[in-house]
């Protein structure tokens, strides 16, 4: 029948296994891993599905809504069933083969059995449906609905004995899944952000509807022995970038939690979760027992989106606006500077921005949320033109009263490449990037459009940015950074300044978006929380008075003050027919309110994200009224309660202002900083305190408890040239200053790793002093060293750990670094065969196996290999860099541009690269409780540091232009530092070589603790206290062929406990298991895709 069926009766043994160490831990007063109380099946088997246990369902399966081949839903389900193998060993996996939908439901129909309770998950992914510009969604959706329901009604009529829930499941679209939401192909070219936007859209509006479906069917209420359910949510998998090259595993592992949570009955409260391993589950509860159906819920459901938008009596519906200005002339002549500038003499607009003016969901009915789909371009608040003033509110609308000949806004609905949306070039999802190539559209546009006397015409060009980057800045706050993103809109700028002549430009201030939050912490208003917070994560997810919060309120002003700085730095008043005036009515935003205190959420399309007509008529007037009011006298808050009346031109001065007719003049420009005496770092962590008491598990390791420092490298670790000034000085090992070693001074002069951590631990030991051998502490880098030398630094580490009086050896815990690979690509094309890639994670692995056998309590922090390319941009005319730096790293310099000897060398890298990932994520080091390597891969995509004119920036380099100097030393010890505190699968593959002293990072309350792949996938909750037991105690030997053996946290449990019951169950576990990481290595992805340099 194709299908894969699993009884898992040996594997149920060993959770039977795992509880009963479990219940060991609970009677000598600790908790297990994943234990649940009260977990035992019903007195007698249910005679309804409404009270149905977990440890009733004695089968487990699932059906996906696609003829595709799909992978993922399998591993949910898989992962999804250990958790139900606790409630019941017994119970019997049905997974589904890769055949069409119609054989998958045949198969699994006829493989269960009429009389055992079956809980069956129906995916019904959102891909499937196509979303390009030009369908009738509705009627793709209505199809898609229509579909689902027909397989209901077919299991219905087929099963016994059944509970199945409905999961709408979709893969955010990430640059790695291209294709937009459906298989078919669009002719448009879509962003990632904005694909991103009809997805999430998409699967809100199929969760609705198939809600509507379910409850006007009710099928949950026809018999006792089947029901159907829908998830409360949809399910989604989101691997966007930046991400290093790890497996889906982790995320899939939530999505599995998250399944398990909506299958439970709701808890009254917060869901409890009584586990107390190192990834907890919620537990079913005495009072709440059952799989959730709709009969057991027993609580409010979340209020749905109103079928009627209520109306605020105190809000006229009309969205118009009187215009009771009564001079609207032009001037006697055209001018010709733009100081004076009436509202009639405009004879042309444009604009460029994101969603909020393309339209997105302007005009959709509150019940309508595929309506946000839709770019409402006509109504859009700074550049639509539909109808007219008296009912529609826009400022091309409020500047046809003054003249009627205005061309450039745009109408109805459309993309911006359709005709009707002229020059309307913003862009759904855009961000401060996309702004060069909207400004290069409206030149475009403007220049052959015949209505348009480009040299001639006045223009007034409007841009909004900033929201999106706002949403996505925790993701990469380098590249989202307020430099970044001042820079983009300046490009854009610099484009608008040469190209056009006689235009005002409106850059309008980025908004204050922290009270949006408010929509979205009452439920009672019924907004699609869960959407918006894919969309827009880092506004939503941080708490209230949290550090993250008040980043987010700090970063949302130091826009602001950015872009403020940029105007008034003069860049922009070099001729009389151009300016830039920035228009702050949004600086601070107030929440329209209800009369019971409650955000009107009538101002909001349905999504509760974009704005609703209503709130783009207040836009429109705001705008207006900026501009006609000076320049350090403008109005910098929206208040959406109060409403807004329209100005009108003053009559001795009835001009559009600028900074000259307003005799404005300029903030002072701050002084050019003095260059930094020193290279350290400010501190401004609260939480310094170690654990209450020594933990046994790296997994739950604070830097406070790092007491032993060590690293093992090449001349980069021993600080070769740090310091040197001359040639004379180059062969000189700085390593009191060495990035991740050295211990010289303090933090607030020297930045190293260790100087971090004697903030949390001021008697950390062996980081190296100076620059003599006998202070080099626990620095075993040898300068020149290969990968080779790494066995024989390692034993000697080994050795003088052991050796120490200052030394716990078994007791200490210790941190090891180890970067090497830089020589090995230098010299690769002279010795192929004994520096392949091959050779050198052989001796990595040696290297790691010594730590793994013989050290205990030890974190290994693998700093990934960098990317060389981009060194042979580094030149310097001086002896040192034209004679030394070739002579040092031939492989990559001598090569020509795009020669096939330079190709070559880059496939080298990324192989290293590759390798190293295969080798730390392989599982090989995962069997020790108080031993984890985790590769920091900051250099993974290095990029080169440049100066304002866009060449290198030398004074990270060396006397020969290949080593660091204590700059370069302190921005490693930085970004390795932030690595740390990073989770697996988001930590920052790219190095940020910029000078700020209050670049690193800090534990969080909500994860103190250094992150490893263990701790990462539970990242979000609060990690338990257990302690697992080591599983291979230090000093046992890995098996000779040891390629990707891991036992999970319950399986530690199982071998400390079943190993003293059943030996025969040892052995199970381990070739279960080394072949399930087996599966996992071979799905991983190490593609690396972003240009940078790499160094030795």
């Amino acid at each position: 029948m194709g299908i894969k069926r699993e009884t898992f009766n040996s594997r149920a043994q060993i959770v039977m296994l795992t509880l009963l160490a479990c219940s060991c831990s609970v009677s000598a007063g600790k908790s297990g891993p994943m234990f649940c109380t009260k977990s035992s099946p019903s007195p007698s088997t249910p005679i309804t599905v409404h009270a149905l246990r977990p440890a009733d369902v004695s089968v487990i399966s699932a059906l996906v809504l696609s003829d595709a081949v799909r992978s993922d839903e399998s591993t949910t389900l898989n992962r999804l069933s250990e958790i139900f193998l606790i409630f019941n060993p017994d119970l019997t996996i049905v997974v589904p083969a890769q055949r069409s939908f119609m054989e998958q439901a045949e198969g699994i129909t006829q493989s269960f059995s009429s009389t055992q309770w079956k809980l069956l998950l129906f995916f019904v992914p959102v891909e499937e449906p196509c979303v390009c510009e030009g369908q009738d969604l509705k009627a793709t959706l209505n199809e898609t609905v229509r579909r689902v329901e027909k397989e209901l009604d077919s299991l219905h009529k087929k099963l016994k004995y059944t509970l199945v829930h409905v999961v709408v499941w979709g893969r955010l679209p990430t640059a790695k899944f291209q294709n937009r939401v459906c298989q078919c192909q669009c002719e448009e070219e879509y962003g990632i952000t904005r694909r991103r936007l009809d997805t999430v859209t998409l699967m809100a509006s199929l969760q609705e509807s198939l809600s509507d479906v379910l409850e006007n069917t009710g099928w949950f209420s026809e018999r006792e022995d089947f029901s159907v359910m829908l998830q409360s949510r949809p399910v989604h998998t989101d691997l966007s970038a930046p991400k290093e090259a790890t497996t889906a595993t982790p995320v899939l592992s939530k999505l599995a939690l998250q399944l398990w949570t909506h299958l439970l009955q709701p808890m009254s409260a917060k869901t409890e979760v009584e586990g107390r391993g190192l990834i907890d589950i919620p537990c079913p509860t005495e009072e709440r027992p059952y799989l959730r159906t709709q009969h057991n819920i027993h609580f409010e459901p979340e209020q749905k989106i109103s079928q009627r938008a209520e109306i605020s009596p105190r809000l006229d519906p009309v969205m118009g606006t009187e215009l009771t200005c009564e001079d609207r002339a032009p001037s006697p002549t055209v001018p010709t500077s733009v100081h004076a500038l009436r509202p009639a003499d405009i004879k042309v607009v444009a604009a460029m921005g994101d969603s909020l003016t393309a339209g997105n969901g302007v005009g959709a009915a509150q019940n309508n949320l595929l309506g946000v789909l839709r770019e409402y371009r006509g109504l859009s608040w700074c550049i639509g033109g539909d109808k007219n003033l008296t009912t529609v509110t826009t400022l091309p609308n409020i500047l046809k009263e003054f003249n009627p000949s205005l061309v450039g806004y745009s109408l109805r609905e459309g993309s911006e490449n359709s005709a009707q949306s002229f020059l309307n070039q913003a862009v759904p999802g855009a961000k401060s990037e996309d702004l060069v190539v909207q400004a290069n559209a409206v030149v475009s546009r403007m220049k052959k459009n015949s209505l348009i006397d480009f040299q001639n015409d006045w223009k007034v060009i409007t841009i909004f940015i900033g929201g999106n980057d706002i949403c996505d800045y925790c993701s990469d706050t380098l590249y989202h950074s307020p430099d970044n993103i001042v820079k983009r809109i300046r490009d854009a700028l610099d484009i608008l300044h040469s190209e056009v002549p006689r235009a005002l430009v409106n850059l309008v201030e980025v908004l204050h978006i922290v009270p949006l939050r408010r929509l979205h912490q009452d439920p009672s208003i019924g907004c699609p929380t869960w959407l918006v917070n894919i969309l827009c994560p880092c506004v939503l997810k941080p708490k209230d008075g949290s550090l993250e919060f008040q980043k987010l309120q700090d970063y949302n002003k130091a826009n602001q003050r950015s872009v403020k700085q940029l105007v008034e730095s003069g860049r922009y008043d070099t001729h009389e027919n151009f300016t830039v005036v920035l228009q702050p009515f949004l600086r601070n935003v107030f929440l329209p309110l209800l009369e019971d205190g409650r955000p009107d959420r009538s101002y909001f399309s349905p999504d509760c994200f974009h704005l609703g007509q209503k709130a783009h008529t207040l836009m429109a007037r705001g705008l207006w009224n900026n501009m006609l009011e000076p320049l350090g006298n403008k109005t910098d808050s929206q208040d959406f309660t109060a409403g807004i009346s329209v100005k009108c031109p003053e009559k001795s001065a009835p001009y559009l202002k600028t900074y000259h007719n307003s005799n404005y003049t300029y903030e002072t420009k701050p002084p050019t900083p003095f260059p930094p005496a020193n290279w350290g770092s400010d501190f401004s962590c609260v939480d310094t305190a170690p654990s209450e008491s020594v933990p046994t598990s790296v997994h739950r390791l604070r830097p406070g408890d790092i007491k032993i420092v060590a690293s093992v490298g090449d001349s980069i670790t021993a600080g070769f040239g740090a310091k040197a000034k001359n040639l004379n000085q180059l062969a000189e090992e700085e390593r009191g200053v060495s990035w991740s070693i050295g211990g010289d001074d303090t933090l607030e002069t020297v930045s190293t790793v260790p100087n971090i951590l004697k903030k949390f631990n001021a008697n950390v030991f062996g980081f190296s002093l100076g620059k003599n051998k006998q202070t080099k502490g626990f620095n075993m880098a040898v300068s020149g060293a290969k990968a080779s030398k790494i066995p024989v630094q390692v034993r000697e580490l080994i050795g003088a750990l052991t050796s120490s009086d200052k030394v716990n050896f078994e007791n200490d815990w210790k941190m090891v670094t180890l970067f090497i690979g830089g020589n090995d690509l230098c010299q690769f094309c002279h010795d192929r065969a004994s520096l392949s890639p091959q050779n050198y994670i052989g001796y990595i692995r040696d290297s790691l196996d010594m730590l793994y056998n013989e050290v205990p309590r030890v974190l290994v922090n693998f700093v990934e290999i960098l990317e060389i390319k981009d060194l042979r941009q580094v030149k310097r005319d001086t002896l040192g860099c034209s004679l030394l730096q070739e002579n040092i790293c031939p492989c990559f310099l001598k090569p020509g541009q795009n020669s096939p000897e330079l190709t070559e060398m880059n496939k080298i890298n990324r192989d290293l690269q590759t390798e190293t990932e295969r080798l730390v994520y392989g599982g090989r080091y995962d069997g020790r409780e108080d031993f984890a390597v985790v590769l920091q891969p900051f250099f993974k995509n290095s990029i080169l540091p440049l100066v304002g004119d866009g060449t290198p920036d030398l004074s990270f380099f060396s006397v020969d232009c290949f080593h660091f100097t204590e700059r370069g030393h302190a921005e490693m010890a930085i970004a390795l530092w932030n690595n740390m505190l990073e989770p697996v699968g988001s930590k920052q593959t790219f190095n940020n070589f910029t000078y700020d002293r209050s670049k690193i990072h800090c534990p969080t309350k909500e994860h103190p603790f250094i992150f490893t792949l263990v701790n990462s996938v539970n990242g979000d909750s609060n990690i338990s206290t257990t302690v697992v037991p080591t599983t291979v105690p230090p000093g046992t030997a890995l098996p000779p062929n040891y390629s990707s053996d891991s036992i999970p946290a319950w399986g530690a449990a199982v071998l400390a406990v079943g190993g003293l019951l059943i030996g025969w169950t040892i052995t199970w576990i381990f070739f279960y298991y080394r072949e399930r990481r087996s599966r996992k290595i071979s799905q991983k992805d190490t593609e690396s895709e972003m240009k940078g340099t790499t160094f030795e």
